[in-house]
């Protein structure tokens, strides 16, 4: 029995190996051009596309937290020069490998300044959808800037 055992395991490996190279051959040509640009472009650890556009659309703040592998971005506070009484900060959140909306969650905190003390106040919900649209919008052009190369 402990003969069967020992032959067993090299020959599934030899088999493995065979049948991977015979898969890789039949690849022949060349990929079509979406491939390179597929939806589920992950060379770190969330999908390409959103990182990059999340990271360009929340540029503007001082940036505490950049994690591409769990897909996790982290603004420190930022007034507005225009406005120095109220302040946000922003966590982008990727979910997912796929460039999908359901695979993206921005969450937002604001404060105002009252009296010398910072204190919170609310985020309309329009403010976080519009940041969550403009990092989809860039993401998808990032894509299709891929494909046109």
């Amino acid at each position: 029995m402990t003969i069967t055992r020992s032959f067993r395991r090299p020959a599934a490996i030899a088999g493995l190996a065979v049948a991977t190279l015979a898969l890789a051959a039949c690849g022949g040509g060349e990929r079509p051009r979406a491939d390179l640009a597929a939806s589920q472009v992950s060379t770190i650890g969330v999908n390409s596309y959103l990182w990059r556009a999340s990271l360009e659309t929340v540029s503007f703040a001082p940036l505490l937290q950049a994690d591409s592998a769990g897909g996790v971005i982290v603004t420190d506070w930022y007034a507005n020069p225009s406005n120095p009484g109220e302040r946000v900060k922003m966590t982008v959140t990727i979910l997912d490998r796929d460039l999908r909306a359901d695979a993206l969650r921005v969450a937002a905190s604001r404060q105002v300044n009252q009296a010398g003390n910072w204190v919170d106040a609310p985020v309309q919900a329009a403010t976080v959808q519009r940041l969550e649209d403009i990092i989809l919008t860039k993401a998808r052009e990032l894509r299709r800037q891929a494909i046109a190369n």
